[in-house]
């Protein structure tokens, strides 16, 4: 699904990056976790093509292909999601707008024809349903006095909408309660399956007893310096990010 080889990217000749290679496979849910200026969201920022960031060197491959001259846009149309994690508000737009907007310029790029409006329908409440939204949600406009909650369930909706190929989540638990927390884990889990891969970038623990990861990897200083099975969460929760820092 997605191999990363040695990469390095920085920002403002700076870098940030400094050669990490990952294998995602279909069906696995990695996570990312790190201290403050690891470089962990950088990373999602990278392979979803953002410009901020220059790739300087390594690779990044999307079932196979290589993605880096491909914009944000194009990578999206890949099949790429990124959640972020400040949402922007879009005032006047509502919810379901905006995800009919997206998912048509999907199809436009993919060329295929809009998605009948019949169709469109019945997906937005098939995946409503699924995600416990209450219709009257749909109708708001897109982040506008959203809770955080609220927001982090609105892009797990637009998730589950788009269907794509590979979900980064990054600090999608950030500034959430417990009862946030666990409807928003509980949606991503329903989205889970052999044919798409998630990443989950985060600072803490708490998240993965929600969304159990295949996979743990640490980053310090722009590397993986160790990577694990969801024990090794665990291990960072009881001992530190100090602990990977004296052994890196």
């Amino acid at each position: 699904m997605l191999s990363i080889d040695n990469l390095h990217a920085s920002v403002e000749n700076k870098s940030i990056l400094n050669g990490i290679s990952l294998d995602v496979k279909a069906g696995e849910v990695h996570a990312i976790m790190g201290p403050n200026g690891s470089g962990k969201s950088t990373l999602s920022s990278v392979i979803a093509g953002s410009e901020e960031y220059e790739v300087t060197k390594g690779t990044i491959l999307l079932n196979g292909e290589d993605i880096e001259e491909l914009d944000a846009e194009s990578r999206a149309h890949k099949g790429i999601f990124l959640s972020f994690q400040y949402p922007v508000e879009i005032p006047g737009v509502t919810v379901t707008n905006f995800i009919k907007t997206a998912i048509n310029a999907s199809r436009k790029a993919q060329g295929l024809d809009e998605m009948p409006a019949k169709d469109m329908l019945k997906k937005i409440r098939d995946k409503a349903n699924l995600l416990e939204i209450d219709s009257r949600f749909l109708s708001r406009s897109l982040n506008q006095g959203f809770s955080g909650g609220e927001k982090k369930r609105n892009e797990i909706f637009q998730m589950a909408m788009l269907d794509p190929k590979l979900a980064i989540l990054d600090e999608t638990d950030s500034g959430l309660d417990i009862d946030a927390l666990r409807i928003v884990a509980n949606g991503v889990n329903k989205l889970r399956n052999e044919n798409n891969a998630i990443v989950v970038i985060t600072h803490y623990q708490r998240l993965l007893d929600y969304i159990v990861p295949d996979f743990v990897h640490v980053l310090h200083e722009g590397k993986i310096v160790k990577s694990g099975t969801k024990e090794l969460a665990l291990e960072l929760e009881e001992k530190g990010y100090d602990w990977i820092k004296k052994g890196a």
